[in-house]
């Protein structure tokens, strides 16, 4: 699904030569200064997110380490959610209902309002210093160059921008099929699936979690979204972005955790559908332990071209 996506060498120069430049100013809804990553020795706090309440209360936390300097300062420190501190987030899921926070019947104005938070924050991750900002986040979390970095960000933006104006809505779009008799038709509505929960991956930090978090919201449902620890301060500066946009503090809660909390949310609240990005482990362990209620994308294969000097193995 995902390719290999890459600014052209000029624009990638152009945004390293301007980097520092860039972060002189940093956005004003960020939280963190992403070239103090690893250097400061105050790393930067994640927080989660519930009930539209920002909040570190946890009682252990994890220290996510320097990935190029073992003797670094800590990149971050993520809370390490307990199962016994989930209730706010159980307690956040169980109150959405069915219908979803909005539907082709009720609330329809908030299909505009993610059609203009789509565009805002498209165009947001088209501003220079804002998109140095997030390459630089990510490039502190996994190991990418600039330009796989940048080209991460380019897709995201573009998938956004995509979704400005009345596109959310038109994503609802419903059906009409004439009956077999007078006076009979049929009728169909896209509808959301109410609480949902949102597993992404590492290795698009950004990327990946954006654009399955931005679907489950334009047609209404009430996601938690579970990053990937070692990356999860790149969707806690995002969802700040978001809030700047316009989007209300109550439409995503954003759970730091491992991934057995993050299990026993899903099977002890009223969650209707888990998107998982990851292992094919876990995806069939989600798979029966939910009784079928994931969507999965799973682990890709690498193709490789073999010479004729490689000898006739089963691969």
């Amino acid at each position: 699904m995902l390719s290999k996506r890459l600014l052209s060498s000029s624009s990638a120069a152009a945004l390293r030569h301007n980097s520092r430049r860039c972060l002189s100013n940093l956005p004003s809804w960020a939280t963190l200064d992403p070239l103090s990553l690893g250097s400061s020795p105050q790393p930067h706090a994640v927080t989660n997110l519930v009930n539209g309440q920002w909040t570190t209360s946890t009682n252990k936390s994890l220290i996510i380490p320097n990935p190029l300097d073992k003797d670094a300062p800590p990149v971050c420190t993520v809370p390490d959610t307990q199962p016994e501190e989930l209730t706010p987030f159980i307690e956040s899921m169980n109150r959405v209902p069915k219908s979803g926070v909005h539907n082709p019947l009720k609330h329809v104005e908030r299909y505009l309002q993610f059609g203009e938070i789509s565009r805002r924050a498209g165009e947001a991750l088209k501003d220079p210093a804002i998109a140095e900002f997030f390459i630089q986040t990510i490039q502190k979390t996994v190991p990418k160059s600039h330009a796989q970095a940048a080209g991460e960000v380019k897709v995201t933006a573009d998938f956004l921008n995509n979704f400005g104006g009345d596109n959310v809505r038109f994503l609802a779009r419903s059906f009409g099929v004439p009956g077999d008799h007078y006076g009979q038709f049929s009728h169909g509505h896209r509808w959301p699936y109410g609480p949902v929960a949102i597993i992404a991956p590492f290795n698009f930090p950004l990327e990946i979690p954006v654009l399955q978090l931005m679907g489950a919201l334009f047609m209404g449902n009430k996601p938690v979204l579970k990053p990937a620890e070692k990356c999860a301060l790149v969707m806690e500066q995002f969802i700040h972005l978001l809030h700047d946009c316009g989007m209300e503090k109550n439409d995503v809660d954003l759970l730091n955790c491992q991934g057995p909390v993050a299990e026993h949310l899903i099977l002890n609240s009223n969650i209707r559908l888990t998107q998982f990005t990851g292992s094919s482990r876990v995806a069939e362990m989600l798979l029966e332990k939910t009784k079928g209620k994931v969507k999965i994308e799973d682990a890709g294969f690498d193709w490789k071209i073999l010479g004729p000097d490689v000898e006739d193995v089963n691969y």
